[in-house]
């Protein structure tokens, strides 16, 4: 039994240690925000926050393009989804003493930075943070003409109930060719990643684009009906590799750089 349990251990920590350090060093690290507000005028602060100050000190320090959306159905109650790219851990542990030292920054975020306590620029936010899948190291802007309102982005977290079926569900993605087939169908995709800080560990989380929802359900039903993808979903390695999805419809700002 310990014998077994080494060897299980050992195995789990090759795997992770690999999918995480050894991948392609030039992944990419996604910060994903998700703000919190009581109402509409909250929202704004935050909104303005972003679009004149944060944005422009990210763009300023290299950061780009950040993109910032609203949750199109709302049914989470009002929500801001914020996404982050940085080009490496050092960069990401970088940025708040940078921010720090940013005067026109700092002038520019005077009102989100210093909001009072009666009335607090949102109630919360969660923050998450997660590293490119290796054959889908950098992030991609949709090459969409649709109109922004008009746009769906979808923003799916699937979760695993171990280690080793979500480094599996991972490979599916990549060697097993499932980002490929995305790519076939013309999904759009935004970025893949694996998450290594945040909740609902372990998970992985994605984007793709659609112009509008109608094309969302058609690209979707061509999926479940793909040759390809119901071939590599039937394999025994595979199996009860995810066990959870949770989806999120979006919709970007008219500021949002993605």
């Amino acid at each position: 039994m310990l014998k077994r349990i080494s060897i299980f251990t050992i195995y789990l920590f090759i795997a992770t240690f690999t999918s995480l350090t050894f991948a392609k060093p030039q992944s990419e690290y996604y910060e994903t925000r998700v703000y919190s507000f009581k109402s509409v005028e909250q929202k704004k602060v935050v909104e303005d926050y972003f679009k004149d100050a944060a944005i422009p000190a990210f763009n300023r320090l290299g950061i780009s393009p950040v993109g910032v959306f609203n949750e199109a159905d709302q049914k989470d109650g009002i929500k801001l989804y914020v996404l982050i790219p940085y080009k490496s851990l050092d960069q990401f542990s970088k940025i708040a003493s940078k921010l720090a030292t940013d005067a026109v920054y700092q002038q520019a975020a005077k009102a989100y930075l210093d909001a009072n306590f009666a009335t607090p620029a949102y109630e919360r936010y969660e923050s998450s943070l997660s590293v490119a899948f290796k054959d889908w190291s950098k992030l991609k802007a949709p090459t969409t003409t649709a109109p922004k309102a008009e746009r769906v982005y979808e923003y799916r977290l699937y979760e695993s109930h171990s280690e080793v079926k979500g480094l599996s569900k991972i490979h599916m993605f990549n060697e097993g060719g499932e980002i490929n087939i995305f790519v076939r169908l013309g999904f759009n995709p935004v970025f893949y990643a694996q998450t290594i800080i945040g909740g609902k560990q372990p998970n992985l989380v994605y984007m793709t684009t659609f112009d509008n929802k109608a094309s969302r359900d058609e690209h979707w039903k061509a999926f479940g009906a793909d040759s390809e993808w119901n071939r590599i979903k039937g394999l025994p390695e595979y199996d009860h590799a995810m066990t959870k999805a949770e989806i999120h419809f979006l919709t970007p700002t008219d500021f949002s750089q993605i």
